[in-house]
């Protein structure tokens, strides 16, 4: 038995070790972010540093990154690696970006649900205001005033 397959991590163990499912641990195989070797009996056995490859898609995903993305990440390190802390430092720094980017974005949405989104309703107090007689209506369709508002970031 080789050093290396001393280490394998059954599919049971990594989900564990995880807190996710088997499944979704097949499920990230076939997506092509993580990879395993097969045993004499063609069961999964997964190196150690699928461990940390697992909780970098996860946190990714906490962050709301979709999987493509984060495949694509993956993809960019030499030799397609495990992320080391040099890597998972660049990943999430493009990450934190985008996360920013996001909470704008939604920091925006929130406060505008307090008022006249621009939809047509007139029913706010605030709608004679910024839509009367939804004029909006002739810039666009649905939240007019939101969807600028998203436009614009």
């Amino acid at each position: 038995m080789n050093q290396q397959a001393k280490h394998a991590l059954s599919v049971g163990a990594v989900a564990k070790r995880c807190g996710i499912k088997v499944s979704t641990l097949h499920f990230y195989e076939a997506k092509g972010l993580i990879q395993s070797q097969r045993n004499q009996g063609n069961q999964r056995r997964y190196h150690p540093e699928v461990l940390r490859r697992v909780s970098v898609i996860k946190a990714a995903q906490k962050m709301g990154i979709n999987l493509a993305d984060i495949k694509a990440a993956f993809a960019r390190l030499p030799n397609n690696r495990t992320p080391n802390k040099n890597d998972w430092e660049l990943l999430s720094q493009q990450w934190r970006e985008n996360l920013n980017q996001r909470i704008e974005t939604m920091t925006q949405l929130r406060d505008s649900l307090t008022g006249c989104i621009g939809c047509g309703c007139l029913s706010m107090n605030s709608c004679p205001l910024y839509n009367p007689d939804d004029q909006l209506a002739a810039h666009g369709t649905g939240p007019v005033i939101l969807n600028r508002s998203s436009e614009q970031t």
